[in-house]
């Protein structure tokens, strides 16, 4: 009887040891379930806040519903000043050979230290084309939007470029804004066409009639509004870009202003500030509206860019290819201005080639000044 006693006390003792076991193991995995179902939570959480937001748009007038593709943007606030430049010799062939020792930056004619000297760097590229439709470009606007889609073809390079589409009269409509996607450029550039005014008869005239009160932009399709262009996509479109990106602008009109209701300068200095190259290509009817080529070379020049003034379609086509080649030939050279004072205020840039046996042989293409950020400019920001 004791000896049953004595085997039962056992029994019960090793039964609370192994209880006690079982006890000791679940506790620490339910923690670690629980943590775990709280970090997928959280997750969950933290992926659904970065849903990229719609891009910005150009205004006065824009289409709705556009269709958007493009990625949350991080923008890093940095101190220094990049700055692209292309060299060319007296053939226009690029020079791709150049050293940091070859070359010399100077802000408000002082010398700076350079951090980076790149060469055919390869940095994502943002363009914006816009495509003057007025009545100008009847004539020439099929073989603008044919060569805009072989450019973008050959350019665009998957989940790593991207371009937008607007077109222009005396309104500015975003077609497209910025995406990686060729189907979607293609579709943009398809819808850009010339509305012709009421009473609008060909070459730019326009006999008495009645405009229609449903559509605002056929009462402007005889008027160009070019700087409010510009100035719309440095404004709303590039200015929240990548900071690592390069910024351009393929401009396609003949450069007749009339009813834009910010001036030149004004568009200059805000693509400027964008930190966006503006090419220009003078192409329309020559022969009912003439092509301003001052206009165009001087917005060309202010930023950075080129100005081409095609006289055929295969000319044309050339131009687009120069643009391409531009974009990517680049050198990069970036400094920390030794001027600090995050003023708003316009430096002047040159650039110098030292080398004595290259300095009469090349031509740099640079922009020749920038405007340095402001506290309220250098903030970071999600786009």
């Amino acid at each position: 009887m004791f000896t049953g006693n004595r085997n039962r006390c056992l029994a019960l003792l090793v039964f609370a040891a192994l209880a006690l076991l079982v006890l000791v193991w679940e506790r620490p995995l339910a923690q670690q379930s629980s943590e775990s179902s709280q970090d997928k939570s959280r997750a969950r959480r933290i992926s659904d806040t970065q849903k990229p937001e719609p891009s910005p748009r150009p205004t006065p007038r824009l289409k709705d519903e556009m269709p958007q593709d493009s990625d949350e943007v991080v923008r890093v606030e940095t101190n220094l000043t990049n700055i692209f430049f292309t060299a060319a010799d007296k053939n226009k062939r690029f020079i791709s050979s150049l050293k940091k020792e070859d070359v010399r930056v100077l802000e408000d004619g002082q010398v700076q230290d350079l951090f980076t000297f790149q060469q055919n760097i390869d940095l994502p590229l943002s363009a914006a084309i816009l495509i003057d439709c007025s009545a100008s470009e009847e004539r020439t606007l099929p073989d603008e939007k044919a060569a805009a889609r072989s450019f973008l073809e050959d350019v665009l390079r998957p989940a790593k470029d991207e371009a937008a589409i607007v077109s222009f009269t005396g309104e500015v409509t975003l077609e497209q804004g910025f995406t990686g996607s060729l189907e979607r450029l293609r579709r943009a550039i398809d819808r850009v066409a010339f509305v012709p005014p009421s009473g609008y008869i060909g070459g730019g005239i326009v006999v008495g009639g009645t405009p229609p009160i449903s559509d605002t932009n056929q009462a402007l399709a005889g008027s160009t509004a070019i700087w409010d262009a510009v100035w719309a996509t440095s404004n709303e479109l590039l200015q929240d870009s990548a900071d690592n990106a390069r910024r351009a602008i393929i401009l396609l009109t003949d450069g007749e202003d009339t009813v834009s209701q910010v001036k030149m300068r004004d568009a200059i200095e805000r693509a400027q500030k964008a930190d966006a190259l503006v090419y220009t290509i003078g192409i329309g009817d020559s022969y009912n509206f003439g092509i301003n080529e001052g206009a165009l070379r001087k917005i060309a020049e202010q930023t950075g860019g080129r100005a081409y003034f095609p006289h055929s379609e295969r000319e044309l086509r050339d131009a687009f290819a120069q643009i391409q080649r531009d974009l990517r030939e680049q050198y990069l050279v970036a400094y920390s201005p030794s001027n600090k004072a995050r003023d708003g205020s316009y430096r002047r840039i040159q650039i110098e080639v030292t080398n004595p046996e290259l300095r009469k042989q090349l031509k740099l293409n640079y922009r020749p000044g920038y405007f340095a950020k402001t506290p309220a400019a250098g903030t970071p920001s999600k786009k």
